[in-house]
């Protein structure tokens, strides 16, 4: 298995512990004080696609082998002439085919298109206490940026404010205030997308989103994800809130009202409960019941006037990543999200996201496949996001690349709640009134940070490009964290723009798979991404015979 550095010189950067694929570390803190490439990214954005100390250094890549299979071991072609993809009122003049004019806005959606300035999206933040703490920072920089944002599960379930009658919500306090928050800012760009799990179903999320937003929501099933092949999990440290999550139907292990478990928290030797989310689907035992029972799920959310629905899915094996793109095709859906092994979670079980489900580069590699197999057949197929250990420019280029033109965006969940952590903790620091309210975690700045200045407009790159947009009044309303998430958009936004300029692509819809290449041939054998030698090796032959 390849070892991904823990720092890299260049640019700066250093994960507190074991690297990822994706460049974060294992273990993401909300107190971090520093310094990963996209914690960095978040306060300097574009900067940090360059070497640092410009005028007494000279950087060289130290990427000169590839080991295994990820996306790490795919490169990205350029080429040496050509232009595609110009938007009108652009030549194929030098001073046109500029990286800057890359539009990599992208679209979505079968019948009715979701338009987004960047292809990008959160992961599902739901029910951990994580997203909901630094979810301002979050909705409205994604909407000011104009990506989706995705409510996970169980936002409904754990609310202690949230009344349900008869089994159905009649209130959702917390979930209103998470489609608020998007909607406030939401300009066109982007979505708010609302996912439903086994609870979710129950309790009327569906009936309740429609009757109080219409369609300015797309709704999500959901079948899975990368990090955990069993419900989602929370912990709570309260035995009380154990018990009323135990009440509202949910696992709760261990057992709040068993009798000796109860002793044991008294006692501290218990000092947490795990709320799991139930198995969806168990009572089916081929895929003719899955099938009817998802387009029956489908049908219903139409009928209930839902014109936008999407599908979530896991590293679950082949079977249900065909299930998942054939039933999703052919129910007409808008988006089908496919999640990876090696992307993150909020509170799964360790072992589990280490060991379970398929990596990510090979889903999403046999996704293309049976993508390409269906549209062979005369079938519209559905569009696609990837996830699962996505967090760099590089990474949403060669995503985009390997399903193309199927995949219309990339998922990101680590990568895009750093900047709200981080924005959170720079706010609380500089103004100690705010930061309980922000929930941020430093009482000063720490070096890492005081490094780049000592106020908000000294800190973040992107403050005045936010300012730009929503005007200096309205500047005191817009937290830290969604200045970090606009700069570490601009980031990831101008390094996809120079990658793509590289490969002669200025437009997203332009990416194919002839603009990678695989560094060793397991990761050919795997993608079918011919190896660096062999990639245009035909066309260098006939030049030479020529």
């Amino acid at each position: 298995m390849e070892h991904y550095p823990k720092t890299n010189d260049a640019i700066g950067a250093v994960n507190r512990g074991d690297a990822c694929e994706s460049s974060l570390c294992t273990l993401c803190r909300a107190d971090c004080k520093g310094k990963c490439e996209t914690w960095i990214s978040s306060m300097r954005g574009r900067k940090v696609l360059y070497p640092r100390d410009f005028g007494i250094v000279t950087a060289g890549s130290r990427n000169t082998t590839h080991l295994g299979v990820s996306y790490n071991s795919l490169r990205i072609q350029g080429y040496s002439y050509g232009a595609h993809g110009l938007d009108k009122g652009l030549s194929r003049d030098p001073d046109d085919c500029i990286f800057p004019n890359v539009n990599i806005e992208t679209e979505f959606g079968n019948e009715i298109k979701t338009k987004c300035r960047i292809p990008l999206m959160t992961g599902a933040l739901g029910s951990t206490f994580i997203a909901a703490k630094y979810w301002e920072s979050f909705a409205i920089g994604a909407a000011l940026v104009g990506f989706p944002v995705v409510v996970g599960e169980n936002v409904v379930g754990i609310d202690k404010e949230s009344e349900i009658k008869d089994g159905k919500i009649v209130n959702a306090p917390e979930l209103n205030r998470r489609v608020d928050t998007y909607l406030k800012y939401y300009d066109g760009y982007g979505a708010i997308i609302v996912q439903m799990n086994v609870e979710d179903t129950r309790n009327g999320v569906a009936e309740y989103l429609i009757n109080k937003y219409g369609d300015k929501v797309i709704i999500e099933l959901k079948w899975g994800q990368g990090a955990k092949d069993i419900g989602g999990e929370i912990q709570v440290t309260s035995l009380e809130y154990a018990k009323f999550l135990k009440d509202r139907g949910y696992v709760v292990d261990p057992d709040p009202n068993n009798p000796e478990v109860q002793e044991a928290f008294k006692h501290r030797a218990i000092k947490a409960f795990a709320r799991h989310s139930r198995l969806g689907d168990t009572n089916l035992d081929n895929t003719d019941q899955v099938k009817k029972g998802f387009m029956d799920a489908v049908a219903y959310l139409r009928k209930l006037g839902y014109k936008r629905i999407s599908l979530k899915t896991g590293s679950y094996g082949m079977e249900a990543l065909a299930m998942a793109i054939k039933y999703a095709s052919e129910a007409k859906l808008d988006l089908l999200t496919i999640d990876g092994s090696g992307g993150g979670t909020g509170m799964s079980p360790w072992n589990m996201m280490e060991t379970w489900g398929v990596p990510s580069i090979n889903l999403h590699s046999k996704a293309y496949e049976y993508a390409q197999i269906l549209e062979k057949s005369g079938q519209k197929v559905v569009d696609m996001a990837f996830a699962g250990g996505l967090a760099r420019e590089d990474h949403i280029f060669k995503a985009i690349a390997l399903g193309a033109p199927y995949t219309k965006l990339v998922c990101m969940g680590r990568a895009v709640m750093i900047p709200g952590y981080l924005g959170s903790n720079i706010e609380g620091a500089l103004n100690h009134d705010r930061k309980e309210k922000v929930c941020g975690h430093w009482n000063d700045l720490p070096n890492a940070v005081a490094h780049y200045g000592a106020s908000v407009e000294e800190i973040f790159a992107g403050y005045y490009d936010v300012q730009k947009k929503v005007g200096a009044d309205e500047m005191k309303n817009i937290p830290y964290g969604a200045i970090a998430v606009w700069t570490l958009a601009d980031k990831l936004g101008a390094g996809l723009q120079q990658l793509m300029a590289g490969a002669r692509k200025f437009n997203v819809s332009e990416i194919t798979r002839d603009e990678l290449f695989s560094g060793n041939r397991e990761t050919e054998k795997e993608t079918g991404i011919p190896f660096v030698t062999e990639a245009l090796n035909d066309k260098a032959l006939e030049i030479l015979k020529g």
